[in-house]
């Protein structure tokens, strides 16, 4: 009985530390791609910044530049880009967060 309690406890630790984040990474990444509409600024894996200018079933066209279109995987946009004053405010303020847990000033 003892043997088992060892083996257990480590699958039970390693799904916590490693299946349950990545689980609900995915599922964020799966809600993100279903609310895509078009004119969205997005992000892609590849760093291209783009305006979504059609939706299909696993593909999307982004606007890169005036009558510039690039036909990408819906899989590969990352981010939804947005540039109001509170994004900005929310850099400064998780860059300062990191630069006190740093230690720095």
């Amino acid at each position: 009985m003892d043997a088992l309690i060892f083996p257990l406890l480590i699958v039970g630790f390693l799904y916590f530390v490693m299946i349950a984040p990545q689980r609900r990474k995915m599922k964020a990444h799966r809600q993100l791609l279903s609310s895509l509409n078009e004119g969205d600024e997005v992000l892609t894996n590849a760093g291209i910044y783009g305006a979504v200018a059609e939706v299909e079933d696993s593909v999307i066209w982004l606007e890169v530049a005036p009558e510039v279109e690039l036909k990408v995987q819906k899989a590969s946009i990352v981010q939804v880009v947005t540039q109001t004053d509170d994004s900005i405010d929310d850099v400064a303020e998780s860059a300062e967060a990191v630069d006190d847990a740093d230690g720095s000033n």
